[in-house]
Parts: C-alpha cells; sequence; structure tokens
C-alpha cells in the first residue's frame, strides 16, 4: 500500500506509518497538476489545507482509499464526493485545539494591547508610548461563535481574564456552555452585546460571509473581530469598510479568503489589523498530536482495524468504541449469510437493537449490515459508501431499538427480504460474534470460516450421504451444527457445515441433487 504526504507532518507519523509496513513518499511541494497526473498510484493521501482535494482529483485516484487531514478542517476535500466514492475521510478533530485557542488569545491581546504595531515602532527607532493606548480585557465582553473544541478551550482560558463570555453555537447544550463559564445566546444577541468576536467554527455554505455587511451593523460600535478559523466565514470587503469606518476598531486574522492574499489585499494595508499566516495549529505539540493521529488511523484502516476520526462516518463515543466494534463485525458476517440465501435479491432491510446496545449510536452497525449485504453482489462497497448504494438501489433501511432483552445483554435482529425473506439473530459475548438463529432454527456458531448453509429433511441417511460427497471431494469438515425447529423429530431442518476448504459450484449442485437436501449454499465468513 503506497501513502502520499503532499503537506507536511511531524516526521515521526511519517516513520510510524513506514514501520507499520507502508510505502510512504512525502512530497511536501507537490502542486495540483503534478498531483493530478501522480494520485492514481497510491491507496492514502494526506494533505493539510495547502492541497486541495477535489473532485477531479478523485476521479484520477482510481487507487485511493483513504484521505488524512493533519488538521480540523475539511474545506479543502470534497467530501461527498468521496464518499460517493467510498472514500474514507478523517481528520484529527482534538489534535490542536489548544494550539489553535492559545493562538486565538495572543491575536485577542495583540489587537487589544496594540502589541505587533508597538513591536515595529520601537524597531524603526521611535519611542511612541501614547499612540498604543489599548484596552483591558477584564470586564468586556467576549463573543464565541462555535463552542466546539476551539472556542471551549478559548472560552476555559478566557475567564481567568475575568471576562463575560457568551457564545453562539446550536448544536451545543447548556450544560456544556455552563461547564466552561459561558452563557448561549442567539447570534444576533452576541453581535449586539460583544466587545471581542471570535471565531470558532467550519467553513460550509451555511457559514460561508456569515459575518457580513447586515452582521456589522449590528455590532457594537468600536468592536474588535478575531478569525482563526477559516478564511470566507468573515467578508473582507464588508470588513474592511467597517475597518476604515471605525464601526471596527481592530482585526485580528490567522486565515484570509485566498490563501495566500494577495499582496494588495487592503486589509493589509491598515494599521489596525494584525496578520499572521495561518499558523494557529502550527506549535511543535500540534503537529506531532494531528500527525500522529491521521497516522494512526491509516495504519489502522489498512489493518482492517475501525479509523476513530472519519469525517464521513457515525462519530464513536471512546466509552462505546470496543463496545461496538464487535456487533460490527458480527453485522457484515449477518448481511453475508443473508445475501447468499437470497441470492442476492432484496429490497427490504430492517434491523433491530435489543438491550445496552440500543442505548447507544448504532450507525456504523447498520452500515456494516449493509455493507455484508451489498459487497456480495457489488464491487468496491464499504462503509462509507454503502447508505449510498443501498439508497441508489432502491433498498429501504428500517431501524429500531428496544432497551429490554432477555436473555443475552444485546442482540441484533436482521430481517431482509423482497417476497422471499430471512430472518437472523445475534449477538457478542466479549470480543467474539456468535449468531444465534437463522429463520426459524436455533444454531448458536462463530460465524468465521468456509460454511455451506443448507436446508435438509429430517430423516435418517442424509447427513450421511452428504459427509460422503465431501469426503469424495476431498474436503474435511471441520464442524456440523443441525437447527431442529420444535421438539419433534421430522420436517425440515437446517445444517451448517463448516469446511477447511471451499467447495466448488460442482459439489453445491451435487449436493442438492442428493436425497432429502434441498438446497445448499456457500458463504465464507
Amino acid at each position: 500500500m503506497k501513502v502520499l504526504v503532499a503537506d507536511p507532518i511531524a516526521e515521526e507519523a511519517v516513520e510510524f506509518i513506514r514501520r507499520n509496513g507502508l510505502d510512504v513518499d512525502v512530497r511536501t511541494e507537490i502542486q495540483h497538476e503534478e498531483l493530478l497526473e501522480t494520485v492514481e498510484d497510491y491507496d492514502a493521501l494526506i494533505v493539510r489545507s495547502r492541497t486541495k482535494v477535489t473532485r477531479e482529483v478523485i476521479d484520477r485516484a482510481k487507487r485511493l482509499k483513504i484521505i488524512g487531514r493533519a488538521g480540523v478542517g475539511v474545506d479543502n476535500i470534497d467530501v461527498d464526493y468521496a464518499t460517493e466514492k467510498g472514500i474514507v475521510v478523517v481528520n484529527a478533530p482534538g489534535g490542536n485545539s489548544v494550539s489553535a485557542a492559545e493562538h486565538t488569545i495572543g491575536l485577542i491581546l495583540s489587537i487589544a494591547r496594540k502589541i505587533p504595531q508597538a513591536d515595529r515602532s520601537v524597531k524603526d527607532g521611535r519611542w511612541e508610548r501614547k499612540k498604543f493606548v489599548g484596552i483591558e480585557l477584564r470586564g468586556k465582553t467576549l463573543g464565541i461563535v462555535g463552542l466546539g473544541r476551539i472556542g471551549y478551550e478559548v472560552a476555559k482560558r478566557m475567564r481567568c481574564f475575568e471576562m463575560n463570555i457568551i457564545a453562539y453555537d446550536p448544536y451545543v447544550s447548556e450544560e456544556r456552555a455552563k461547564s466552561v463559564g459561558a452563557k448561549l445566546v442567539s447570534l444576533e444577541e452576541l453581535l449586539k452585546n460583544s466587545d471581542i468576536i471570535t471565531i470558532h467554527v467550519p467553513k460550509t455554505k451555511e457559514t460561508e460571509k456569515m459575518i457580513s455587511r447586515k452582521e456589522f451593523e449590528i455590532m457594537k460600535d468600536g468592536v474588535y473581530i478575531i478569525n482563526a478559523a477559516r478564511g470566507g466565514i468573515v467578508d473582507e470587503k464588508a470588513l474592511y469598510d467597517a475597518l476604515v469606518s471605525g464601526k471596527v476598531a481592530g482585526a485580528a486574522l490567522d486565515v484570509y479568503e485566498k490563501e495566500p492574499p494577495d499582496k494588495d489585499n487592503p486589509l493589509l494595508k491598515l494599521e489596525n489589523v494584525v496578520t499572521t499566516p495561518h499558523i494557529g495549529a502550527s506549535t511543535r505539540e500540534a503537529q506531532m498530536m494531528v500527525g500522529m493521529t491521521i497516522a494512526e488511523d491509516i495504519v489502522n484502516f489498512f489493518k482492517g482495524l475501525p479509523v476513530k476520526n472519519a469525517v464521513n462516518l457515525p462519530s464513536i463515543a471512546p466509552e462505546d468504541y470496543s463496545y461496538l466494534m464487535p456487533f460490527v463485525e458480527l453485522a457484515e458476517k449477518i448481511g453475508k449469510i443473508a445475501c447468499a440465501r437470497l441470492n442476492g435479491v432484496f429490497n427490504k432491510v430492517k434491523i433491530t437493537f435489543r438491550g445496552e446496545i440500543a442505548k447507544r449510536n448504532t450507525e456504523i452497525v447498520t452500515r456494516a449490515l449493509l455493507k455484508g449485504l451489498l459487497s456480495q453482489i457489488l464491487s468496491g462497497v464499504n462503509i462509507v459508501s454503502a447508505p449510498i448504494v443501498a439508497k441508489d438501489r432502491g433498498i429501504v433501511v428500517e431501524q429500531s431499538k428496544i432497551e429490554e432483552s432477555k436473555v443475552y445483554p444485546s442482540t441484533i435482529d436482521v430481517e431482509v427480504g423482497n417476497g422471499k425473506k430471512i430472518y437472523l439473530e445475534g449477538t457478542c459475548v466479549g470480543d467474539e460474534c456468535r449468531i444465534l438463529k437463522i429463520d426459524k432454527y436455533k444454531v448458536d456458531f462463530v460465524p468465521k470460516g468456509h460454511y455451506i448453509i443448507s436446508l435438509h429433511e429430517d430423516k435418517p441417511g442424509v447427513i450421511g450421504r452428504v459427509g460422503t460427497l465431501m469426503g469424495s471431494y476431498n474436503i474435511n469438515i471441520a464442524g456440523m451444527i443441525v437447527g431442529r425447529y420444535g421438539d419433534k423429530p421430522g420436517g425440515i431442518q437446517l445444517m451448517l457445515l463448516l469446511l477447511d476448504d471451499p467447495p466448488s459450484e460442482e459439489v453445491l449442485k451435487k449436493m442438492v441433487e442428493l436425497e432429502g437436501i434441498i438446497d445448499a449454499t456457500y458463504v465464507y465468513l
């Protein structure tokens, strides 16, 4: 597997990937056209904010399976198109939070006390103390737009400056805001009452130019604006006019609509603007942390282990991670069995979570089920693309949760069909997954290896004939489970044969021709 590192990350992270057996090319000066020409050779791509992973790049990347963004924002990656193509996108959401928060505080102090301007003045041989009268932060109102990881860290630290902290974030609970001494308010109320406004939201269609002329008009006269999030969230033309008019007393910017900004960008000419070159996360500690976060996810991905920081997969709380992973494996194997038994024909999927698992975020388990179902009949389906593929094929997916389970702490029940239906039930004991029922038959087995699943008449000689057939083809039967419905002999039974080697189509055909055998399906689990 080949990994392309297109932007700088910590050398320790690169070495970690290499030590785990992946081939790494570090080309941190690569330009867009060159990337288009070479990306087809790589299975993984690591970027920061410089490299743009566009639709065109993704189309050229025929082998690409995972994109790592060494940082928080992913606005330089076409995540929707990557998802459509089944490519996992991972980022490092917490790795640079403290560094970015500390840089924000540095920008606040710099613009409030005019530190960079005073520095230049002294170095130019001037002594202009009266020119650099600033403001105290104590008693002022700090408005934080976005109380996510970085905004939260900013609030935590600014309490020490005895500031009144208000925040706008529709996705954060009042309890979380209170825990850091912030009061949640509407965006309009924040704009009206803040002395200093700092931005900490991702750049999306909803947040692009969310601070523009209308918003500046609402603000206090003499407000200060800080943007260390993403360029384009604050309308630069509107900000320039507000700075020139005096509506905004000062601005501190680490990010810009175009990076690097044009030399003739008018904001760079203003004395009341402090600028830095997108270095909010540029600390040794942050670079090490985000680099290692991405490196670990990429290594885990190619080892077949779940990744923790996927942007286009459901997030999993740390306390849920180890609990859910065995059920992910179980659901995929249930999907494989269902697809095999239905010959790939189905249009409805229903999964029911019972017991402890019903209290957790189970979306990734449902995705694994769809992957198991669809990967048997379509190539390239994975846990990222499975829901999109299912929707495109008109497959109806239903989920339900029941927080009680009679026998096991957690079970999942799955029903798949299209007129003809199959029902499966399973559980996990520690890291071991077990299938408990197939249709009405109790089976209780660990789904691992080559299996033939068969219905047969419950009468003497049937199982013996199957054994003889397998022996004639030199196929060893490693295990057998027979599921009888009810207590009385007769009727139809389900048989599971665990084989050391996969059976050929000829073997399956010969098996169905045996007296008493109704059908036979091979599945590798």
